[in-house]
């Protein structure tokens, strides 16, 4: 079975996987993900339609997130799994449809009729015809058809969904909805379900995602801040603590909450991972001492790191990699991630979930045997901390002794070249100051810049989500800022990230910039430093674009493979 997938950067070649995902993903899985996201495109057009008469469905609107969250890279790659959601979907779509009739006819009108190209939701129950529905409607045909900057276009846009739709379903399950953001969710994936072929409207599209995504991400935000509080500079041990101990990875704020209140005096250490670093940072989460510190860096090398831990490992959410034998007993999924012969901790609609097999896993390992010398770095430095500190970030500006900003940011990842963050971090100028956020940071997160006037020069935000904490930064200090200047790695959602899908051609960065407001500038030029940062054997498909909003100019730099 072949497959065809270039949602990440790290896609093969760096225009797609065809034979298996440089993820991890299996044609199978690809396949499966292929048709049900073409579910959530036909389910949609109902949802909007219906919305448009004033109808709305709660479980209508939790699918269509989850679904697409479910094909966010490094998410469910188990074709069970994956089987089972399409199961639901076709039982979503029979609601819809009935919302989506009942009230056409309430108002009078004569329902369209939608009927999809591919009656994906028949047979469901059949894996075999399943994936022959898959091989109906995977994204290589729709190259074949409309071409593949077209193509590129629709998947730019439903890519820019998907990262939406993961902070989107974040903030659902902490109980924070946002009923303007669901009706978006189906007005653009209406529109797509259509296969539109215009680019100038396209475009347009995908920059609407990115501005649904800053909503999605607002609301994140206040679900974490309402639950645990607002995070507050903390200093985080990233090295072991002796004793028994559990490693939590991901993103889900709720799942390391509840693990803590679990292990609660059982003599068992819980450290995070990757993207859970940013959580030391919240009262409610740090208040427990048992919250050691942070254990290893960022997802791409969790393999060898997983295999060297001596506890328990617990993936929330994406970022999960093929497991080794040596600790497949005891890695856990909860929530949305899953893989195949990997034991899943179910969700509990009537309370916390029952983290006793990773607990029990955790004290069957031997765990640390001793204490490793103490290091520390500094975390949470969120829009609300920096500024309560505002008045003095403004006036070290004012007086010269702050120049620049700098943010380097997004999820990282194995692609060579990767060190040009770390060391253009170091070559920073010490005027300057360089906010980070996501797991790119692990590049150069215990670096120590020292600090200018108290102000430390290396200021962690937070998440991929707290891209939002980022620009409420830049906007409360605009008066005083030079142009902050971005550098993103990619992330596997399109919203946090430094390139475009492999499908939108070079050509197109120019039409993104042009409908953006964008001002596309050369390699090296502006407010970039000399070029011996660039990574090595980049040339001139590097693009940078500087965009100017009323807070001033960003410039943000995307990197072609």
């Amino acid at each position: 079975m072949n497959m065809f997938c270039y949602q990440c950067e790290q896609t093969a070649k760096g225009t797609g996987c065809t034979a298996h995902g440089v993820c991890g993903k299996d044609p199978e899985t690809a396949t499966l993900q292929d048709v049900l996201n073409y579910a959530v495109k036909d389910i949609a057009r109902y949802a909007h339609r219906a919305r448009e008469l004033g109808a709305k469905d709660d479980e209508v609107d939790a699918f269509v997130t989850e679904a697409m969250f479910a094909c966010v890279t490094n998410v469910d790659f188990d074709p069970e799994r994956l089987q089972e959601t399409i199961a639901r979907g076709a039982e979503i779509r029979r609601k819809a449809v009935e919302m989506y009739e009942k009230a056409a006819r309430e108002a009078g009108r004569e329902p369209e009729q939608l009927n999809a190209e591919v009656a994906w939701w028949e047979n469901t129950g059949d894996m075999d015809d399943l994936l022959r529905t898959g091989e109906q409607v995977t994204i290589q045909k729709r190259i074949d058809k409309y071409g593949e900057d077209v193509a590129g276009l629709q998947e730019l846009t439903y890519y820019g969904l998907k990262g939406a739709a993961a902070y989107t379903d974040h903030a659902r399950v902490m109980g924070y909805t946002d009923d303007e953001l669901f009706g978006r969710f189906h007005e653009t994936l209406s529109y797509l379900a259509e296969e539109p072929t215009d680019p100038q409207a396209l475009t347009a599209k995908a920059l609407g995602a990115g501005e649904i995504n800053l909503k999605a991400m607002e609301l994140l935000d206040g679900a974490n801040i309402g639950l645990y509080g607002s995070p507050e500079p903390t200093q985080v041990r990233i090295t072991p603590v002796k004793g028994k101990c559990i490693v939590v990875s991901g993103h889900d704020l709720k799942d390391l909450s509840e693990l803590l209140e679990q292990t609660a005096g059982k003599g068992v250490n819980v450290y995070t991972h990757g993207e859970m670093l940013p959580c030391h940072a919240y009262p409610a989460l740090k208040k427990h001492p048992h919250l050691v510190g942070n254990y290893g860096g960022a997802w791409q090398d969790q393999r060898q790191e997983f295999d060297e831990f001596p506890g328990a490992i617990l993936m929330t959410t994406n970022c999960i990699q093929k497991p080794k034998d040596s600790y497949k007993d005891r890695i856990f999924t909860t929530g949305l991630v899953a893989w195949p012969g990997v034991t899943h901790i179910p969700d509990n609609p009537g309370g916390p979930k029952d983290f006793s097999p990773v607990i029990e896993a955790a004290m069957a390992a031997p765990g640390f045997a001793e204490d490793a010398e103490e290091k520390t770095i500094t975390v949470g430095f969120g829009h609300n901390a920096v500024m309560g500190v505002a008045d003095k970030v403004v006036e070290a500006v004012k007086a010269g002794d702050i120049r620049h900003f700098f943010l380097v940011g997004g999820c990282d990842g194995a692609k060579p070249g990767r060190n040009y963050y770390t060391r253009f971090v170091e070559q920073v100028p010490d005027d300057c100051v360089v906010m980070t956020l996501a797991c790119g940071k692990f590049r150069f997160f215990d670096k120590q810049l020292g600090d200018i006037g108290g102000i430390p020069r290396l200021l962690d935000v937070g998440q991929c989500n707290d891209s939002f904490s980022a620009i409420q930064i830049a906007l409360a200090l605009s008066d005083a800022f030079e142009p902050l200047q971005a550098f993103l790695f990619d992330d596997g959602r399109v919203v946090v990230r430094n390139e475009l899908p492999a499908g939108v051609e070079a050509e197109l960065a120019w039409v993104v910039g042009e409908k953006s407001g964008a001002t596309p500038i050369s390699v090296g030029a502006g407010e970039r430093w000399d070029g011996d940062l660039l990574p090595k054997g980049s040339d001139a498909t590097t693009v940078s674009f500087e965009v100017r909003t009323d807070a001033g100019t960003v410039t943000n730099t995307v990197e072609r493979g």
